[in-house]
C-alpha cells in the first residue's frame, strides 16, 4: 500500500481546509451581534450555531427537572425565539461569549412563566434540532449527571460539543483527501482510545516509516489544535476572548 503521508495528501487536506474555511466563515457569534437588523448572514449565522450548540441547552433543561418531552420542546422553543431576535439585543457585546450568552439567557427564559408556556407551544411545531440524538442518548447523559448541576451540566455538555466539532471538521479534510482510514489511527492516539496503536504497527499498515508517521502525527495535533481555536473563534466576539475561552474548555474538559 503507498504511503498516505506524501505531498499530494497533505495538498489536498490544505485545499479542504481552504474550502472549509470559506464555507463556514459565516458561523462567527460576532456576525450575529454586528449584523446591523435581520440580516441573511447574521440569520444564518444564528441558526449554525444554534444546530450546533442545542446540546448543551437541552442537558441544562432536563437538570432543571423537566421531562424529556417537555425538555424538548422548551429546548426547540428557546431556539424558536432565538431565532426570532427577540433576546439578542440583551447581550453586551464586551461579554459576547455565546457559551455565557445561552446559559444566562435560557435561565431567564425557564424563569419567566409566560414565555415558558409559549415555548412549549412553538417548541411543539419546530424542528430546528435533531431529536433523534437526545433520545439516542439520553440514558448515558443522565446515568453520567447524577452528581452534577444543571450549570455543571451545561459547561461539560460544551465543551465535548466544541470538541466533537473540531473533530468532525478535521475527520472531513482527511476523507477529502482519501485518508479516512489514517484518519482513524491518528485519532486513536491523539484520545489515547482503547487499542491505541503503536507508531510501528500504523508504519507496517501504511507501508510508512515511523518517523513518517511521528512526523505525521505531529501535523495532525498541530491541525487539531488550529482547528480548536478556529472553533472557539465562532462562539466570542472578539479575538481576545478565544485563549481564555481555550483555557475554560480544558479546565472543564478534564474536571
Amino acid at each position: 500500500m503507498p504511503a498516505v503521508d506524501n505531498g499530494a495528501s497533505r495538498s489536498a487536506i490544505g485545499q479542504s481546509a481552504q474550502n472549509g474555511a470559506v464555507a463556514i466563515a459565516t458561523t462567527h457569534w460576532s456576525v450575529v451581534l454586528t449584523a446591523q437588523g435581520e440580516s441573511p448572514a447574521a440569520q444564518e449565522a444564528l441558526e449554525k450555531l444554534c444546530r450546533t450548540y442545542w446540546r448543551p441547552i437541552y442537558s441544562f433543561v432536563r437538570r432543571q427537572g423537566a421531562a424529556t418531552q417537555d425538555a424538548e420542546d422548551l429546548t426547540q422553543g428557546f431556539f424558536a425565539l432565538l431565532l426570532e431576535r427577540k433576546d439578542l439585543n440583551t447581550v453586551r457585546k464586551e461579554k459576547g461569549r455565546l457559551r455565557s450568552y445561552l446559559l444566562i439567557s435560557v435561565k431567564h427564559f425557564l424563569a419567566d412563566e409566560s414565555r415558558h408556556a409559549m415555548a412549549v407551544k412553538r417548541g411543539k411545531g419546530q424542528r430546528l434540532i435533531p431529536l433523534e440524538e437526545i433520545r439516542e442518548r439520553e440514558r448515558i447523559d443522565v446515568e453520567r449527571s447524577d452528581r452534577l448541576t444543571a450549570d455543571q451540566i451545561y459547561e461539560r455538555r460544551w465543551a465535548f460539543t466544541v470538541l466533537e466539532q473540531v473533530m468532525a471538521r478535521l475527520r472531513d479534510e482527511y476523507r477529502s483527501a482519501g485518508n479516512l482510514r489514517f484518519f482513524d489511527q491518528m485519532k486513536k492516539m491523539l484520545m489515547d482510545e482503547p487499542g491505541r496503536p503503536s507508531q510501528a504497527e500504523i508504519a507496517s499498515e501504511f507501508d510508512m516509516t515511523e518517523n513518517a508517521v511521528k512526523q505525521a502525527f505531529y501535523r495532525f495535533r498541530q491541525r487539531y489544535q488550529t482547528l480548536l481555536r478556529e472553533e472557539i473563534a465562532h462562539t466570542v466576539a472578539m479575538p481576545s476572548d478565544i485563549e481564555d475561552e481555550l483555557r475554560h474548555l480544558i479546565a472543564v474538559a478534564r474536571a
